[in-house]
């Protein structure tokens, strides 16, 4: 049996690795590092499969986040609701922008931002709602978009693990997750459904002005060179990335749909077990699994996590300290927040190997080791 690995990029690379060298060795022959070509190509591609008006490349998916915030014209204090449980980068935007993170609890069966809890957080200095589409599905965005216009507030997608899932909405029609707030935004970080060979990003919005301004942000705050009408950043998808994105974005479907079926493949290995919950699919939202994360009662997650290891199998724990506990958050005492169902899950969740390339030893070995430890 090859070594298990958490996300095999080497696999799926040798199954487009024509297209991706054809692509990449044009890039070269071009000499148009920046801003060339497949950069276009991507941002309208991306737009395509996304139906969204307006895609905005750039370097990563942090700055994604803070460049939709510098757009929003959010002022120093001004409060930000956003979960905890979440990775650093959501929430690490709204400390470097001087803006004052709000975090709230989740839900404990989707995992993703909890409606009710947003509600009771307002205040007359909340200006904007991130709710993270968590693991591969969307959190509640038909509730959180009412929420949003009743008080006048943005909202900000961070859909970096879940692009390509399908929002429902309860008039029968459908939205792709990232596109339905007042921003979207994306990361291509390699282990990403849609993963570059490198950093990149992307902004999504449905307003031509925003977008301009989102452009012209990322761009070092000038629409015509050298002439600078905002504060900006330098934040760009490079050529190379964008070439190989183009490749891999033809075959995000056909990745979501193996990552679909290795993960009905665990919920049926999984159904019944008194110790362990299944990843549960929200009835308003197709799950796309950029990870496959179990939720263990009445088992220690950190020996099985040991025990797995040993055995060969990797496994993860995102995120064993929520970004409210985080020693970089001290000034805002968010420590003594009281968010219980973050806290049970930061101590029981634990996520199993998920990807394109799992072949049906692999899947059959690690479901065996997690029984076993689980049975013994």
């Amino acid at each position: 049996m090859d070594p298990i690995q958490m996300v095999d990029l080497r696999r799926q690379y040798l199954k487009i690795k024509k297209d991706v060298d054809e692509a990449v060795l044009s890039v070269l022959e071009s000499t148009a590092f920046i801003n060339g070509k497949p950069v276009q190509d991507f941002a309208r591609a991306l737009a395509s499969y996304t139906n969204s008006d307006y895609v905005i490349p750039c370097a990563n998916g942090t700055d994604a986040l803070q460049i939709a915030m510098m757009a929003l014209d959010l002022q120093p204090g001004d409060e930000v609701i956003t979960p905890s449980f979440t990775y650093i980068a959501t929430t690490e935007v709204v400390a470097l922008l001087r803006l004052k993170p709000v975090f709230v609890d989740v839900d404990p069966v989707t995992f993703c931002i909890d409606p009710v809890a947003i509600r009771k957080a307002i205040t007359s200095r909340t200006k904007a709602i991130v709710p993270v589409h968590l693991y591969g599905q969307s959190a509640p965005m038909e509730e959180i978009m009412v929420i949003a216009k009743e008080y006048g507030l943005f909202v900000i997608e961070d859909n970096a693990q879940a692009i390509g899932s399908r929002v429902r909405f309860s008039d029968g029609t459908e939205r792709m997750s990232g596109t339905i707030g007042t921003i979207g935004t994306t990361s291509f970080f390699p282990s990403k459904n849609l993963g570059g060979y490198g950093d990149g990003g992307a902004i999504f919005t449905q307003q031509a002005k925003l977008a301009e301004k989102l452009q012209m942000i990322a761009n070092h705050g000038q629409k015509v060179r050298y002439y600078h009408e905002l504060v900006g950043c330098n934040s760009r998808l490079d050529t190379l990335q964008a070439a190989i994105l183009n490749i891999k974005l033809e075959n995000l479907d056909i990745y979501i749909s193996a990552r679909q079926e290795l993960a009905a493949f665990y919920d049926a290995a999984f159904a019944g077990h008194p110790a362990i919950r299944t990843p549960v699919k929200a009835a308003y939202s197709t799950h796309v699994y950029h990870q496959y994360t179990l939720q263990l009662d009445g088992v220690n997650r950190d020996d099985l996590h040991k025990y797995l290891a040993d055995k060969s199998v990797p496994s993860m724990i995102y995120y064993p300290v929520p970004a409210h506990r985080q020693q970089m958050f001290s000034a805002y005492g968010s420590a003594n927040t009281e968010l219980p169902v973050t806290e049970w899950l930061t101590e029981r969740v634990i996520s199993l190997p998920m990807h394109t390339e799992m072949d049906q030893e692999q899947r059959e070995y690690i479901v065996k080791n997690v029984i076993a430890f689980l049975n013994t």
